[in-house]
């Protein structure tokens, strides 16, 4: 089981119901439970796509993001793997235990020392395949970070650009733009040289699943330039704040003496999850459990997501309400919380006049913000407006559960396919 505090959190059925409708969304997302879907001890086969095996000499694995040991794990139950690499995050213990396998633990979500040595040890190890053989890459969410080598640009300077966009409000396409114009592995830049032949097998968090922006299309393309990220630091009035060396790099690449990043993928890259993997394993078990389930999706600013949320939830006894996504949260305060915590606060404050109800939102990775907790699980029980509003003002809500004892606990799930919610009338 995944929730290690289950029947410490599980007070009454509803709980337990909505706890256990979870649970199965957690098993949805997890490798060992995905992988075999399209592998086998002959061939990878995705859709109407078929790559057989045998035509190689030896078959290795690259594997970055948070998902990187348990893909890795699974892939290596079907298939005789030769050797690989496999990157996931500080304080994530490998779930594979083999002297085959290469393990480094990176910064996460910034980039450290640790992200550039493995990031290097991946390069090599890709560059020095040879035409027979096969390199299976296993991408998952969390990638960017764990995987660094700036461009004769220093690491600190890479994350003082990253940390100056955060401020001004850049979308992550944004931010992917000059991320994949200041690296040398990321747009596709890990697989440009590959003299073998390259899969990649990719567990999708990001919105409409979009290959350019899992882990940085580290393995896939790059549809924007230099001359893009350019508008990008002109757009935010960043030319003065940014250090000489990162808009030296940017300017020389607008003027074509550096080379772009490339715009045909060099190998197919394939969505093997996503969240909607978690949210139809979700409604299966609350059609179990005697409901008919109602399934969103929600996206952006965490405000307007909960308004989308609110106007979903069923009226009638028996309602379900399953939602998935990935919100975005401004940090306020020096609290605790992430956007799952968050979620259900604010769910928690505009649900004060409807009937009983109980609500709950998880990340997948397990990890919801700075906390050790996956998220919450709270009735909607009366409170004044103001203490809420106080947590709310300090980014402080995965305290207020905290005290409450309602948070969610199941550390790293080495998965990630966003974030998962329920709530049941």
């Amino acid at each position: 089981m995944f929730i290690q505090n289950f029947d410490e959190i599980a007070t009454n059925d509803k709980k337990k119901e909505c706890l256990e409708i979870l649970e199965s969304g957690l098993k949805a997302a997890d490798p060992e439970n995905i992988i075999p879907k399209f592998v086998t001890q002959d061939e990878i086969k995705i859709g109407e796509e078929n790559l057989s095996l045998k035509e190689f000499s030896d078959i290795y694995t690259v594997a970055f993001g948070k998902a990187g040991d348990t893909m890795t794990k699974a892939i290596n139950k079907i298939i005789s793997i030769k050797s690989g690499i496999i990157v996931i995050p500080k304080g994530s213990k490998s779930k594979i235990k083999s002297k085959k396998f290469q393990i480094f633990n990176s910064g996460h979500p910034k980039p450290d020392q640790n992200s550039v040595k493995a990031a290097k040890e991946v390069l090599k190890f890709v560059k020095n395949r040879k035409s027979k053989e096969l390199v299976i890459f296993l991408v998952s969410g969390g990638g960017s970070a764990l995987l660094a080598i700036p461009d004769n640009i220093t690491l600190e300077d890479k994350i003082h650009v990253t940390d100056l966009l955060l401020k001004s409000g850049a979308t992550i396409q944004e931010f992917n733009c000059i991320r994949k114009h200041l690296s040398k592995i990321k747009g596709g830049r890990l697989v440009e040289n590959l003299k073998g032949k390259g899969i990649g097998l990719v567990m999708s968090d990001v919105e409409e699943d979009d290959l350019s922006a899992i882990a940085s299309g580290t393995t896939y393309m790059d549809n924007t330039t230099f001359e893009d990220a350019q508008k990008i630091i002109e757009k935010y009035n960043l030319k003065r704040k940014i250090p000489i060396e990162v808009l030296n790099r940017i300017n020389q690449g607008s003027n074509g003496e550096i080379k772009e990043t490339p715009k045909i993928a060099k190998i197919p890259n394939y969505i093997i999850a996503n969240n909607m993997n978690c949210l139809k394993a979700m409604e299966k078990r609350a059609e179990q459990l005697g409901y008919k389930p109602k399934t969103i999706q929600v996206f952006g600013n965490i405000k307007e997501a909960v308004k989308k949320i609110i106007k979903e939830i069923p009226d009638k006894k028996k309602g379900c309400l399953i939602f998935g996504g990935e919100t975005t949260v401004e940090v306020l305060g020096k609290g605790t919380g992430g956007r799952n915590h968050e979620i259900v606060l604010r769910i928690l404050k505009n649900t004060q006049n409807e009937k009983k109800m109980t609500i709950a939102s998880i990340g997948t990775d397990g990890i919801d913000g700075n906390t050790i907790f996956a998220g919450a699980i709270t009735e909607n029980f009366k409170i004044e407006d103001n203490a809420i509003k106080e947590f709310l003002k300090n980014s402080d809500s995965g305290r207020f559960f905290q005290k409450k004892k309602s948070n969610i606990k199941t550390g790293f799930t080495h998965s990630n396919l966003m974030d998962i919610g329920i709530i049941l009338k």
